[in-house]
């Protein structure tokens, strides 16, 4: 058999060990010594990179969802794969911070934390955890067929739905990014 066979189970073992680094890395599990130490100006730059790399894969992935509605698949693939970078790219860059440092606490008053805050992290954190099989399944369709077959497959349904989750996501974590560095 091959991966075209399997993407289910593909899907479950990439999302799993994807969520176990993520998780192990927010409650300390990854230790610090085993990781190499940028200077504090770069680590201290990485959550406005990160805004940045959000920002553009909000561009990337509402143009992609354009062009897959326009027939546009090739176009649709160049910017969904780009979208699929950036979140690597902002993965990869959050959770060394992440390790390096600890999660950020928030420096606001308490009661916008509680009320504000924390519901606008809680929901931006369950979509990405909701998003990343979701993106590994259709990826996964995506990569294991040609297009002209993909419309055999749940990629299109899936797809709109990875989507839509993953723009909020990816504005929302603007949004926590706005209230840890730039209000407070």
């Amino acid at each position: 058999m091959n991966a075209r066979d399997r993407v289910p189970e593909l899907t479950a073992v990439l999302s799993i060990a994807s969520l176990a680094l993520v998780f192990g890395a927010v409650l300390g599990a990854v230790p610090r010594a085993v990781i190499p130490h940028a200077p504090a100006g770069v680590v201290a730059a990485i959550p406005h990179v990160n805004a940045v790399v959000s920002t553009v894969a909000i561009g990337t992935i509402a143009s992609g969802v354009a062009f897959a509605r326009r027939g546009e698949f090739g176009r649709h693939r160049a910017a969904m794969v780009l979208s699929a970078v950036l979140f690597a790219l902002f993965l990869v860059l959050y959770l060394y911070k992440v390790v390096l440092e600890g999660p950020a606490t928030f420096p606001g008053p308490d009661a916008v934390y509680r009320q504000v805050y924390l519901p606008i992290l809680a929901i931006h954190i369950l979509l990405a955890v909701v998003c990343i099989p979701l993106l590994y399944y259709v990826l996964l369709l995506a990569t294991t067929r040609p297009v002209g077959a993909l419309r055999d497959t749940a990629h299109a349904r899936v797809g709109r739905v990875a989507a839509s989750l993953w723009l909020v996501s990816f504005f929302l974590g603007d949004v926590v990014y706005a209230l840890l560095y730039l209000l407070y």
